[in-house]
């Protein structure tokens, strides 16, 4: 496909697989760095440790963020059995091993019923939100709650 800048004026939406340690700000600089236009918006805050789908609008499509982020979403990852982190995420290397003896694939399954369907998200201390005005995984990592 062949963009031009004014079809970026005009408004595009872009679908961003967000790289590992950029913040939804880097890839939102990125492209306006890129496409050489201001009005760059992104329908979501992915925490830098996380990978997946950003939302990226130009134009007058950045008015439309609000009605991408009310969307239902659907979250994936992987995980390491028997081990924990203390960040729940990819910050800090797995640790705290324990033997995984008598854990069947049935174990597993039943495991999962708790966060299958529809669910009210609490969001970790690592996460990309903000507490008066700073993202609470800067304060996690300051050690503060």
């Amino acid at each position: 496909m062949n963009y031009s800048k004014a079809s970026f004026e005009e408004g595009q939406v872009l679908l961003i697989d967000k790289p590992l340690r950029w913040t939804s700000f880097d890839v939102i600089g990125r492209i306006r760095k890129l496409i050489r236009i201001r009005k760059v918006g992104h329908a979501g805050t992915l925490d830098p440790l996380a990978t997946g789908l950003l939302i990226v609008c130009t134009g007058r499509f950045t008015k439309r963020i609000n009605e991408y982020m009310a969307k239902e979403k659907e979250y994936t990852g992987t995980f390491t059995l028997g081990a924990t982190t203390p960040t729940y995420d990819l910050e800090s290397e797995p640790g705290n091993f324990k033997p995984l003896d008598g854990i069947t694939p049935e174990m597993i399954k039943a495991a999962t019923i708790p966060f299958t369907g529809e669910i009210a998200q609490v969001p970790p201390a690592h996460s990309a939100i903000k507490v008066d005005g700073k993202r609470v995984y800067e304060l996690a990592r300051e050690g503060k709650e």
